[in-house]
């Protein structure tokens, strides 16, 4: 087992094969080597994870061919006027707004194409503007954030929520996770662009013309009936996802399928099959297969005891402030290693709650820093989502570790505090 393992962090690390060549290699070399038979590889495969990530893919394209991404954008961008430091905030604001019900990486790609299109206008160059590197810096970071708003606002939440009830056989209610997560949200996406403008003082006052904001906004005129009916839509779903606090058979995918569906139906019109089966980014879904059913085999093993063992063990007899703190930030120094998110909860979730059952304590104390946590990526550009604003050269490799790493710290002392203040009283911890 921990030579599969280690075999596909290298691969999925250095993108050797395919990412999703090597999640398909996760399933088939279990039973080969014996560490799981063939049946069991492919249950833990295909989990109720697997399919929601498949339909937040169909939700978030539904969402930009409505025409709602542009208009959401283009609204934040006039109410932030000219100045360049609240430009900043406003696309940051934006992505982590978005972000808590779209998964990160499309939240990323919508607001980059909007900042593309503006520094053109601007006349920006990758790589010489102080302020081009903000705003690319901050759309992957707000949208990180943005992403524990909510357990549907990221297919690492849900994952991350699964093997908590599956390993730790405590169930994470929605309304309790926003009780913690949009906090988070609310505080740390204007604390990082605060972070980032002060690291980088954009060279300009303004932006320029704020006329050409609102000649676009005009030109789009009213909201039409395709994109009301989306909102009515995604307001149905947050509501039944709340409503799955109270109500269980409304189960968090079961919701997020039944949307992806009522898009599809006679005379909504939103999606065509076409639409999403383009819309389905393969790669991140057998990702997720792979990685749950990795998680699995290591647990069954015993591997990812042993690894906790190794790195954490012995924290059970801490204070619960240091058991959390420490949790968290080993978490964010965790994915120099582990780049990618489904992998650390993969990884850490299953033996840590484990470990908490064993010791009297609640699963939920040691598994939700990690389920939070994983998100927390901010030290390099590794993880899927900054790679999609880092691959167009308005900022280096090394721009990111100082004001990432501030903006982690403030992450971990803040999540501790919600978590031991708010935990008791909503019965997670």
């Amino acid at each position: 087992m921990a030579a599969i393992f280690l075999a596909a962090l290298i691969l999925w690390v250095t993108e050797a094969l395919p990412i999703a060549v090597t999640a398909l290699l996760v399933l088939i070399l279990q039973p080969v080597f014996g560490v799981a038979d063939l049946q069991a590889a492919f249950t833990n495969f295909v989990s109720p994870v697997f399919f929601f990530v498949l339909v937040m893919f169909f939700i978030a394209q539904s969402f930009v061919a409505a025409g709602l991404d542009r208009r959401f954008a283009l609204w934040l961008l006039s109410r932030a006027g000219t100045d360049a430091r609240r430009v900043v905030l406003a696309f940051m604001a934006g992505a982590g707004l978005l972000s808590t019900i779209i998964s990160d990486v499309p939240c990323c790609a919508i607001f980059m194409a909007i900042a593309l299109g503006l520094f053109e206008k601007m006349g920006l160059q990758p790589g010489r503007s102080q302020f081009a590197k903000a705003v690319m810096m901050g759309i992957p970071i707000a949208s990180l954030i943005g992403g524990v708003g909510t357990p549907a606002g990221s297919s690492i939440n849900v994952l991350g929520i699964f093997f908590i009830e599956r390993y730790g056989k405590l169930r994470v209610p929605f309304l309790h996770w926003m009780a913690i997560g949009i906090p988070m949200v609310v505080v740390l996406v204007p604390l990082a662009a605060w972070i980032l403008t002060r690291f980088f003082r954009p060279e300009m006052k303004t932006i320029g013309n704020y006329s050409e904001i609102q000649g676009e906004r005009a030109r789009l005129g009213p909201m039409t009936s395709k994109e009301w009916k989306v909102v009515g839509i995604l307001g149905t779903m947050i509501v039944l996802w709340i409503s799955s606090t109270w109500i269980r058979q409304l189960d968090v995918v079961l919701v997020g399928i039944a949307g992806a569906a009522a898009m599809c139906l006679p005379g909504m019109n939103l999606l065509t099959w076409k639409q999403m089966e383009r819309a389905t980014a393969w790669e991140g879904l057998l990702l997720i297969g792979g990685v749950t059913s990795l998680g699995a085999a290591t647990v069954k093993t015993g591997l990812a005891q042993w690894l906790v063992d190794v790195s954490i063990g012995g924290i059970h007899d801490w204070n619960v402030v240091w058991i959390i703190a420490v949790i968290c930030a080993f978490t964010v120094v965790v994915h120099l290693v582990l780049p990618i998110a489904p992998v650390i909860n993969a990884v850490l979730i299953p033996p840590i709650t484990l470990l908490a059952a064993s010791t009297g304590h609640s699963p939920a104390l040691f598994g939700l820093p990690v389920a939070f946590t994983a998100s927390c990526a901010f030290l390099l550009p590794l993880d899927a989502v900054p790679l999609v604003t880092y691959g167009k050269g308005y900022y280096r490799m090394l721009d990111m570790f100082l004001p990432g790493a501030i903006i982690s710290i403030c992450w971990v002392v803040l999540l501790t505090a919600l978590l031991v203040l708010l935990g008791p009283a909503l019965g997670i911890l």
